[in-house]
């Protein structure tokens, strides 16, 4: 362990050259520097920030979806059968014609029968509305309130105004208890999201997410073991401010305020690309990568930060790709398209009269008065995210 120790840590992987961990371990009296050991306090935070989504999401927002009409309740559920059962469990839940064909016999059952039983089967473990909007709820109220306390503590930074001072005198940056607290709230609060999106509500980019949640803890840990602090706030809080507009439209959605979701959605759209397309790469980008460079100079740790940095934005240019798609497609056509994501594998098998909803998606009702259906909106962002790297 002592020699895999030494290699993990090696002085000309982390630091600049002509630093070395002993230059850091002692510094001057009433200052600190970032130090590994630190992070582990995000550990008991996490699951604290997982209780309080728990006491939060029953005490708060459960009471608020009553209130706004969504109940907790499921739709129809399919007929007891332990046959169907089992072939739903062991084999298919989307059998072909092949297996309703036989199915239908053995059964003496017609074939469209047995085909509505699997739908409405997979539509029963398709959560309920209640469940998402509390869900999005938390989100919502967390995003917010990091972004808020984020915005705040780097108005009063030089570093925000001027990028190059992410960058003079490192390493040698102290570590301010704001910038502390900044860091270890996100970070625990992202290993909550991995660790909760195994019981959370299954989705699609499940895969996506957690690489991106991943990607988001090591940029995370890796930014704050080699004290590049300051640049990392600036990341942070650039994902922040269109993650929290992303549940409240939701929010909007699931309560079925079909004009404020509208407006939200275009709002959010507007945000992640001036966020994420336009001043993540123009200031973010241009200071870790360029500026840094003239400054410190390039070193082992400096090219994985950036090559973290660069996967996380060709994420952002995936997820809005996606929203593009689903909003061009609205305009054109005027009526609902389906979401290039779902919240279960199965959810496109709904029942007709079911909307196709996202996690990341602004779905109007499934039905308008005059028979025809609303348009459907898509928007995919970060950090279920989030408020993420």
């Amino acid at each position: 362990m002592a020699a895999f120790s030494a290699w993990f840590w090696n002085e000309r992987f982390w630091l600049p050259h002509n630093v070395t961990w002993a230059d850091l371990a002692d510094p001057a009296p009433g200052v600190e520097y970032p130090k590994a050991g630190h992070l582990f306090t995000a550990f008991p935070l996490a699951l604290g920030i997982f209780a309080v989504r728990i006491l939060f999401e029953r005490f708060v927002a459960s009471p608020c979806a009553r209130s706004l009409h969504i109940q907790p309740g499921v739709g129809r559920r399919a007929q007891p059968n332990a046959v169907l059962e089992k072939v739903f469990t062991s084999i298919t839940k989307n059998p072909d014609s092949r297996h309703l064909d036989g199915l239908s016999k053995q059964l003496d059952w017609e074939a469209r029968k047995v085909q509505r039983w699997f739908r409405q089967r997979r539509n029963q473990d398709k959560p309920s509305t209640h469940t998402k909007f509390c869900e999005s709820m938390w989100r919502f109220t967390f995003y917010f309130c990091i972004f808020t306390f984020g915005f705040r503590f780097l108005w009063q930074c030089p570093w925000m105004w001027d990028t190059k001072l992410c960058w003079y005198g490192y390493p040698y940056q102290v570590m301010t208890p704001g910038l502390y607290r900044y860091y270890v709230i996100e970070l625990a609060f992202y290993w909550s999201l991995m660790f909760s999106q195994f019981i959370d509500i299954k989705r699609k980019d499940f895969l996506i997410m957690f690489i991106h949640h991943l990607a988001t803890v090591s940029l995370i840990s890796f930014s704050y073991v080699n004290n590049m602090t300051r640049v990392g706030s600036l990341v942070m809080c650039v994902h922040d401010a269109s993650d929290f507009l992303l549940e409240v439209g939701k929010l909007a959605n699931y309560a079925k305020f079909q004009r404020l979701c509208d407006f939200l959605f275009i709002v959010f759209g507007v945000a992640f690309f001036i966020t994420r397309l336009v001043i993540y790469p123009v200031w973010v980008l241009n200071s870790t990568m360029f500026e840094s460079w003239a400054i410190v100079g390039p070193y082992p740790s400096w090219w994985l930060f950036n090559f973290l940095l660069l996967v996380l934005q060709v994420l952002h240019i995936i997820w809005f790709y996606l929203i593009a798609r689903i909003a061009v497609k609205a305009m054109l056509q005027g009526k609902v398209c389906k979401d290039v994501r779902s919240d279960i594998e199965s959810s496109s098998e709904e029942e007709p009269d079911t909307p196709t909803e996202g996690p990341r998606a602004f779905c109007h009702p499934p039905k308008a008065e005059n028979g025809t259906r609303g348009h459907c909106v898509a928007a995919k962002d970060g950090v279920q995210n989030h408020n993420s790297w």
